[in-house]
């Protein structure tokens, strides 16, 4: 899975995290799946992938998540990199929820580990999770039907769902726009807008703009095309661009950020952004 040359991942994180994978599980787990058939179950007739996707490795993987390899390491390597908890930190989705959701939709979810909080924390809700991958939406699939979860699993790409508008009270996107070039993360929250109803939610889990413009060695070790640009800017301004009103962005762990809008009432007055630090909780 690893690119022709050398790259900081490999020389850096891929060296220490090597000993801690348990690389027979992930044999195991890649042999028991057949792969071709599974993920023909997702892939739509027709589909092209964008380019700003087909084209690029993540985290040093050649071909990104368009591979069965890909869709089995996420969730191994993806436990050590998360600090200080993948758990406690994927919970910050979670904590900034203020309703009670009645349809939900996880965008670039994946191999579904925050859509399965999410089903977890409102049974109730009709949970629909969307990625352009279906090998992660392969292992996602198996992850909830292992827990008994009733989950609506979609290929598709999260700025252009196809999905009926005003037809969802909560869109959640957990460490997709460090993958994303800004541009499309704008046309995505603009998505997000149209998909919601008046008084809908939206919550971005992603890494700490701000941390990330003071430590560039870290965006060069995650090996991750988007990451410097995404810095750069400020996922609050974008919320506000589409439209959204009672912007925040809150400190989460501290290398980590979510961000929280709500599409308003037509005419009604923005309310600008608040930032939080630790420990508080949006309320």
């Amino acid at each position: 899975m690893a690119t022709g040359q050398t790259t900081l991942w490999d020389r850096f994180l891929g060296s220490m995290l090597d000993p801690l994978l348990d690389r027979e599980a992930m044999k195991r787990q890649f042999e028991r799946i057949d792969w071709q058939m599974e993920a023909d179950r997702f892939r739509r007739p027709g589909w092209v992938y964008p380019e700003y996707y087909r084209s690029q490795n993540f985290h040093g993987i050649e071909g990104g998540y368009l591979n069965a390899g890909a869709a089995v390491s996420y969730d191994p390597i993806t436990q050590y990199v998360l600090p200080p908890n993948e758990g406690w930190v994927r919970e910050g989705v979670i904590e900034a929820v203020r309703s009670q959701p009645r349809r939900i939709l996880d965008l670039g979810c994946g191999t579904g580990s925050t859509t399965l909080l999410l089903k977890r924390r409102f049974p109730e809700a009709k949970v629909v999770g969307l990625d352009l991958s279906p090998y992660m939406l392969v292992m996602a699939r198996h992850k909830a039907t292992g827990e008994g979860l009733q989950i609506d699993w979609r290929q598709g790409m999260a700025e252009d769902t196809g999905l009926e508008e005003n037809s969802f009270d909560l869109i959640s996107l957990s460490l997709l726009f460090h993958e994303t070039p800004p541009a499309v993360s704008q046309e995505i929250l603009r998505e997000c807008f149209r998909l919601l109803r008046v008084g809908g939610e939206v919550v971005v889990l992603d890494g700490n703009q701000a941390s990330l413009r003071q430590t560039p060695w870290l965006m060069e070790v995650f090996e991750e095309p988007y990451i410097a640009e995404y810095a750069q800017e400020d996922v609050g301004d974008w919320m506000r661009q589409a439209g959204f009103a009672t912007v925040e962005t809150r400190t989460h762990w501290w290398i980590h950020q979510v961000t929280r809008g709500v599409k308003p009432i037509p005419g009604q007055e923005w309310i600008e952004e608040e930032s939080v630090s630790e420990g508080m909780v949006f309320a």
